[in-house]
């Protein structure tokens, strides 16, 4: 057996739920996944999810992949990617997960930034590690091919090899790091978010009781790490055949197929999932809980998806992000309620903050806050940036020392301990019923001669226009004097070199709201860039770029 007492049932840990279930129901099916051709074929129950990452956890342990080992993991969602996961959070190891379809260039920095001392991956990431010099510090490589082609063993022979061993839980504190989760990088080279087990399970305990959820019910997780809560919430995944790269690219009818089928009852999408399933257009009649994260969803898709699902479902839209989630949430009814304000330059309702979160507003400013102050915080209803204290937010960036001291602030309590205050990076403010309201990014806020103008204050007033599917604010020159740009993306069929009408009508719309009057430069854009996680932040740096080569053709 592996690590320190292994077996122990009262482990800290997001797999302890696991060896329970697997007791009072090994039969039941813990998750379905599609295979090459599509079709359902595969699937886990709870006592062979249990056994078998016992096994390969067992068998990592004799190649050295033990407690405390930095594991980069490079599998798609397929079976061999949760029985790792599990394995891995078992045997006490720090699996270290970076979104694959990054810039190359981003991915080594974060591989070599992790300093792993094993590489598990498919056979492709088994090539390009040797071709592109990644995880150079990796010494045991486990691929999950067939032959041990560039690697030290393959997956089936650990398993073997582990096979028989037993219960391999390992006695995880709350305080140990329990993996190395990196951001998407939409607002430059992703960082990796030291998650500890407490961290994981406070998120479930959170999770649980902002959406009640209870056990026994169908979870369609379209974002694949979400899928490792539903053993502790006691729901069987149906893993969705698509891309988790490419969501705004799924295939709705496979995906009301799926959901048809197994009658799942919950699902969880980004904004850019929800639109594919929006305009597909199709009712969703047995699902009962949709939730969706990573950005704001246009109200229009809101609207549109609770009119696919029954009366008694809810549609969730919780805000927070890799280093702090869940922080708030809202329900689509009350989003639509609240439509107006947001079209009128209110910014986006995010909805209250979950218990036993204590969520603040602090004034801007984009140096390092060392100790937590009260004369810190901002006006009642003034702009600032979001910060938050809780259970599930999390208190390091991993050989990031000076994102940290940017991200972290330290405040004492009166019972003489010490908390950290997550800053988020966002701005917003709480109105008189202290619902939380989104502004934007901090780092996309243009600051213009007249004042600062936040890009969910002003973004949605232009979206209104019936031609515009979205629009971007980024601003040109030096701080505090800043030109305002409005980059906009217009339904298909509209030419991306510009329209006159629609732009002198967006103008006479800006005209309306006085703290958007001032932006007078339109450019429409062919598509814009976007993050590889969810497909739905813009990448407003790069758009940046873009608008400053465009005005100097201009000028």
């Amino acid at each position: 057996m592996s690590g320190d007492n292994p077996g122990m049932t009262h482990a800290c840990n997001i797999a302890s739920a696991l060896p329970r279930l697997a007791a009072e129901d090994p039969g039941r099916i813990a998750m379905r996944c599609p295979g090459r051709d599509g079709r359902y074929g595969i699937a886990l129950t709870y006592g062979e999810l249990d056994a078998r990452s016992d096994a390969i956890a067992a068998g990592l342990a004799k190649r050295g992949i033990a407690r405390g080992t930095r594991t980069v993991l490079m599998v798609r969602p397929t079976p061999e990617f949760f029985l790792l996961m599990f394995a891995l959070f078992k045997a006490g190891t720090i699996p270290v997960l970076v979104d694959p379809g990054i810039d190359k260039r981003a991915l080594k920095q974060c591989l070599d930034e992790a300093q792993p001392e094993a590489f598990i991956g498919i056979p492709l990431a088994q090539f390009a590690r040797v071709l592109l010099g990644w995880a150079k510090s990796a010494r045991t490589r486990i691929t999950t091919g067939r032959f041990a082609l560039l690697a030290d063993a393959t997956l089936a022979q650990v398993e073997r090899d582990g096979h028989g061993a037993g219960p391999q839980l390992t006695s995880t504190q709350p305080d140990d790091i329990a993996a190395l989760l990196f951001t998407s990088g939409s607002t430059g080279v992703p960082k990796g978010v030291v998650y500890r087990h407490r961290h994981f399970i406070a998120q479930i305990d959170m999770l649980r009781d902002a959406f009640g959820i209870t056990a026994g019910g169908i979870d369609f997780p379209t974002f694949p790490p979400f899928a490792l809560f539903d053993p502790a919430l006691g729901l069987t995944s149906i893993i969705p055949d698509m891309d988790p790269t490419r969501p705004a690219k799924a295939d709705p009818h496979k995906l009301h197929a799926a959901i048809t089928r197994f009658g799942v009852d919950q699902l969880f999408g980004s904004p850019a999932l929800m639109r594919v399933l929006a305009e597909h257009g199709e009712p969703l009649p047995t699902l009962r809980r949709v939730t969706s994260a990573g950005a704001p969803v246009p109200p229009e898709v809101v609207a549109k998806i609770l009119s696919l699902l029954p009366e008694d479902a809810g549609f969730w839209t919780p805000y927070g992000a890799t280093e702090c989630l869940p922080v708030a949430v809202i329900e689509g009814r009350e989003l639509l309620q609240l439509r107006q304000r947001t079209e009128q330059g209110a910014g986006t309702c995010v909805g209250r903050a979950v218990p036993p979160n204590d969520v603040r507003i602090i004034q801007i400013t984009d140096d390092a806050i060392a100790q937590w102050s009260d004369d810190l915080l901002a006006a009642p209803g003034e702009v600032g940036e979001i910060t938050v204290a809780g259970p599930s937010a999390t208190d390091a960036y991993f050989n990031r020392d000076a994102q940290t001291r940017l991200a972290k602030t330290h405040e004492r309590m009166t019972d003489g301990g010490e908390r950290i205050v997550h800053r988020m990076g966002d701005v917003g403010y709480f109105d008189a019923e202290d619902r939380l309201w989104f502004c934007g990014r901090k780092s996309h806020r243009v600051e213009t001669a007249d004042g600062p103008l936040y890009t969910e204050q002003v973004e949605p007033i232009f979206n209104t226009h019936p031609s515009v599917k979205r629009t971007a604010l980024v601003g040109v020159g030096s701080q505090g004097s800043q030109q305002p740009v409005l980059c906009i993306e217009a339904n298909d069929g509209i030419a991306s070199s510009g329209h006159p009408r629609i732009e002198s009508e967006l103008r006479a719309i800006g005209q309306r709201f006085p703290h958007v009057a001032g932006i007078d430069t339109f450019l429409f854009h062919p598509g814009f860039p976007v993050d590889i996680r969810h497909n739905a932040k813009i990448g407003r740096e790069k758009l940046a770029g873009w608008v400053a080569a465009k005005l100097k053709d201009k000028a």
